[in-house]
């Protein structure tokens, strides 16, 4: 199994030398390609140009991928999805939540109101290839590899973002995330979670997959936290909580944020890793 990250924040010393060296870009967002079971599945696309420009620079066919999962609808995620499809050339399933396409927006503090959802009108999307499977059930990709759905919030310590807010007849209310989803993937050393953003709790998504899949020990950790600003109380639960499962590997990327990255590295030692755009994990 191969996890590459074709774009996130940051490009560092992490990074292949074909992204390091080559002009590789970072951006606010995330692109994750997922090889297992002979599938390549595109976790996201990022926010513009990137996913594309840094698998071209890694040799990456992108008309190779078989499907593409949106782990929701924010700009960041969505906003490489023309391109990708422009490079994809052919008819291609996309996995997401209805929700996805809600009119998603950002507000911080009493400023404006922001728009943040899918930058692109979905019959252009479909015009380029696209054919959205849009539900909020978990969809088996293989017998190992298979969607979340919707993760249901179970604990007391994880809350959405406040500042994140949906359009509906012109007014705005709290967005639940319900399209927020991730990756899972069985493998007999224990499970592989591949994140988006996490908006509804990095363990409570962990505690879903377990339930998903009736597989208790977690390998692997990939992507964005959004974990961002947590408090110490929250921050501690969730190191203790991923202590208990067992994990081996934990990469972090894009919302988890560089202050709350250095205390998980702090935490796990030699199991954390920044996961940067161009970094290739192999299980």
């Amino acid at each position: 199994m191969r996890i590459v990250t074709l774009s996130e924040n940051t490009v560092s010393e992490n990074s292949s030398p074909a992204v390091m060296l080559g002009g590789g870009l970072g951006e606010w967002g995330l692109s994750i390609l997922v090889e297992a079971d002979d599938y390549k599945i595109l976790l996201d696309t990022g926010a513009s140009i990137s996913a594309v420009h840094n698998a071209e620079l890694m040799g990456i066919d992108l008309s190779g991928v078989d499907k593409i999962v949106l782990s929701h609808g924010h700009f960041d995620h969505t906003g490489g999805l023309r391109d990708v499809l422009r490079k994809m050339k052919k008819k291609v399933e996309i996995i997401a939540h209805p929700d996805a396409w809600a009119s998603k927006y950002v507000r911080i503090g009493k400023g404006p109101y922001v728009y943040g959802g899918i930058p692109f009108q979905r019959d252009e999307l479909e015009s380029l290839g696209a054919s959205f499977n849009l539900t909020r059930e978990p969809v088996w990709i293989t017998e190992n590899i298979v969607t979340s759905g919707e993760i249901p919030m179970t604990n007391e310590y994880e809350k959405i973002d406040p500042i994140l807010y949906v359009k509906e007849k012109n007014e705005f209310r709290p967005d639940p995330l319900w399209d927020d989803q991730a990756i899972f993937v069985k493998d007999k050393k224990g499970l592989i979670i591949i994140l988006g953003c996490a908006h509804r709790g990095i363990i409570n998504t962990v505690n879903h997959a377990k339930k998903l899949t009736g597989v208790e020990k977690i390998h692997t950790i990939v992507g964005g936290t959004h974990l961002m600003g947590s408090s110490e109380d929250r921050l501690g639960f969730t190191v203790a909580e991923l202590k208990a499962s067992g994990i081996q590997c934990l990469g972090v990327s894009h919302c988890t944020g560089m202050a709350i990255a250095v205390k998980l590295a702090q935490a796990f030692g030699d199991k954390f890793f920044f996961n940067n755009a161009g970094t290739i994990t192999e299980i």
